[in-house]
């Protein structure tokens, strides 16, 4: 880092260059350090689910990681889709459309170019590089398939949805556990979290001149910019949502703990 002075009247105004240059004094490093911490955490643990391949399903309940399960070799298959010539996870068969959509994500692209690439880290933080090209140039163009992934994670809250409500039928019966509970709420959390998107919100009110002429699509519109406004908060809880809906059934499953019924 270099550095050079300047005179305003009597005032001695100090000029930083370079990679992360600031005249911030505050802890601006902080933010983006926790979003490393928790995105990578995350990442970390899904790998690790995908990959071990056991224990997400503790009857009646399925981990969203592997919702739905489409394969001959699952624990509990949602539906015949892929034959038994499919060895590998049956979470990566679904995976790559919920994962790319947080991945371009237009929340989640401030917070992980701020942390991951540093671009730029904090406000008022120097970007890391000498040149910014946006979205323009490859790989972040890939960022505009955002809206793909959008139609291709519909159908998931749906799907999850379905998941909760199966999870009333035990094995005795019909009943209601903490687990199914766990699995409603999840499904809300990321229905939510889908309704929030720029993408939705566009969907909903975009290429309308005149909203009283269209008083469907304005109601969806004002009630997914409500959602939108909090799209960053409902990010995150829906993200911590997935994970721990999967480690509870993953510790019933293993029998860590027992799922408390209510009836």
């Amino acid at each position: 880092m270099t550095s050079a002075t300047d005179h305003v009247g009597e005032t001695r105004v100090a000029i930083r260059t370079g990679p992360a240059a600031t005249l911030r004094q505050d802890a601006w490093w902080i933010a983006p350090l926790v979003t490393v911490v928790v995105l990578g955490g995350f990442v970390l643990y899904g790998l690790w689910v995908t990959f071990i391949n056991e224990d997400y399903y503790a009857e009646p309940y399925l981990s969203p990681f592997f919702s739905p399960c489409l394969a001959d070799n699952c624990e509990h298959q949602t539906a015949e889709v892929v034959g038994d010539w499919w060895n590998l996870s049956p979470a990566l068969l679904i995976l790559p459309a919920p994962l790319g959509f947080r991945l371009t994500c237009y929340y989640y692209r401030k917070a992980y170019y701020r942390a991951f690439l540093w671009s730029p880290p904090a406000c008022a933080v120097g970007d890391v590089r000498a040149r910014y090209a946006g979205e323009s140039r490859f790989p972040l163009i890939l960022q505009n398939v955002h809206r793909v992934f959008f139609y291709l994670v519909l159908p998931f809250p749906f799907i999850l949805l379905y998941d909760g409500i199966r999870a009333f039928d035990f094995a005795d019966g019909f009943g209601m556990g903490v687990g199914t509970l766990v699995l409603l709420v999840n499904a809300v959390l990321l229905g939510a979290y889908t309704l929030s998107c720029h993408t939705c919100r566009h969907l909903c009110g975009g290429h309308v001149d005149s909203f009283s002429k269209s008083p469907r699509r304005y109601r969806a519109w004002q009630l997914v910019s409500f959602l939108n406004e909090r799209h960053m908060q409902i990010a995150w809880v829906s993200l911590f949502g997935v994970a721990l809906t999967d480690l509870y059934v993953r510790l019933v499953a293993t029998d860590v703990i027992r799922d408390l019924r209510f009836f």
